[in-house]
């Protein structure tokens, strides 16, 4: 089994990696609590941020990527559209399907939210130590080189 020191302290990689997730579990729950009081669901916010970031797919993808079943999706695609957020266009080559995109509103609710969330997460970094920041910052690089390989 692999073990490591970390701050003085010997740590297997599997003690490691259960801190590690819960840790960022935890802190992303505290990310997506930080928004506005009676707007989207979590779902809704979510599955607007997946479309926005795939540029547009099917219902069905986005079911998938959001790991839900594609009745669910289409009730959290209908609120969505509902308000605006989203747009359904004839697909391409399938007839009997459509492609989902962004609109310009729910590209501005998607700004906002993550600027809500930004704002709160800076706050609480702006009350660590410079030290600890710099770490932080060291640990957002390497959590982006473990996640994209």
């Amino acid at each position: 089994m692999t073990e490591w020191a970390v701050m003085g302290e010997q740590v297997t990689a599997a003690q490691l990696a259960t801190t590690l997730r819960h840790a960022i579990t935890r802190l992303n729950r505290r990310v997506r609590q930080a928004r506005p009081v009676g707007d989207l669901t979590v779902t809704q916010l979510s599955a607007l941020t997946s479309l926005e970031l795939a540029g547009a797919m099917s219902p069905r993808e986005l079911a998938d990527v959001e790991r839900v079943q594609p009745p669910t999706m289409t009730k959290i695609v209908a609120k969505l559209e509902e308000r605006g957020l989203v747009r359904r266009t004839p697909h391409p080559t399938d007839g009997r399907q459509v492609i989902l995109s962004t609109t310009e509103p729910g590209r501005e609710v998607i700004a906002r939210f993550e600027r809500i969330r930004d704002e709160w997460l800076a706050i609480r970094l702006a009350a660590l130590s410079p030290d600890d920041r710099g770490t932080l910052r060291r640990a957002a690089e390497i959590l982006q080189q473990v996640a994209s390989d």
